[in-house]
């Protein structure tokens, strides 16, 4: 169960691409959603129906008059139904045992022998680049994940953005963050930063009425952000006794 416990990162993050993919998968086994009508008409040949969709179980059908037809199969809806539980359920269980890893034991103290000014500057400047080649990747994934994956992609592009910018900000926390600080510490301030951030660039989003989709302006400020983002954590540490 411990190692299981360190692993809660990887395994939320196979869930989620996994949960991203069969949302992929899903929409690509129902009919085009540019022309529905057509599509049943060609694969089913039931000219003029109407689509009937469901994302749970997964299922789609052609309706035309009182004729139905199946438009995805029966095993591959069973077969898309119990790998959604499974990935439900792993991401259930990463999200439990992530969350989990932001209490316990802080575990030793690291020090500020570098040269703090120096690793402080490093930060702010690599750290904000880093965020912003993050979030050009976040950009494309947000549109992909819509188009692709419709609602339950959206839902999921949003977790994943905010579960692997927490990752990055405190894996840059770790390597440039505040000292003195612990692995705990780290892990905290990162996810306060990566959640932070992705907070400020979905709120400017809404407010410019350009949501759901994230445009590239977002990249630069998101790299911003950050950086004032951790320019307070900064000033909040040194004058931490």
């Amino acid at each position: 169960m411990d190692w299981v416990r360190r692993r809660a990162g990887s395994l939320l993050g196979v869930g989620l691409i996994g949960g991203l993919v069969w949302t992929t998968v899903v929409t690509l086994s129902m009919p085009n959603w540019y022309d529905p009508g057509e599509d049943c008409a060609r694969k089913v040949g039931a000219v003029d129906a109407v689509p009937r969709t469901s994302w749970f179980p997964p299922s789609a059908s052609c309706v035309s008059g009182d004729d139905v037809r199946q438009y995805m199969s029966t095993t591959r809806s069973v077969v898309l139904s119990v790998v959604g539980v499974l990935l439900l359920v792993l991401i259930a269980t990463g999200l439990i045992l992530t969350v989990r890893r932001l209490s316990g034991d802080p575990g030793p103290t690291r020090t500020g022998g570098d040269d703090l000014k120096r690793r402080r500057r490093s930060h702010l400047v690599f750290g904000a680049l880093d965020i912003a080649v993050a979030f050009a990747f976040v950009t494309f994934l947000n549109a992909a994940a819509i188009v692709f994956g419709s609602l339950p992609g959206a839902v999921l592009f949003l977790v994943t953005a905010l579960v692997g910018l927490s990752a990055v900000g405190a894996l840059l926390d770790r390597h440039m963050g505040p000292l003195p600080s612990t692995a705990l510490a780290s892990r905290r301030r990162g996810t306060v930063a990566g959640l932070t951030t992705i907070g400020v660039v979905f709120a400017a989003t809404a407010v410019t009425g350009q949501l759901p989709f994230f445009r590239f302006w977002a990249v630069p400020l998101a790299g911003i952000a950050y950086a004032v983002i951790a320019a307070v954590q900064w000033s909040r540490s040194a004058a931490t006794p």
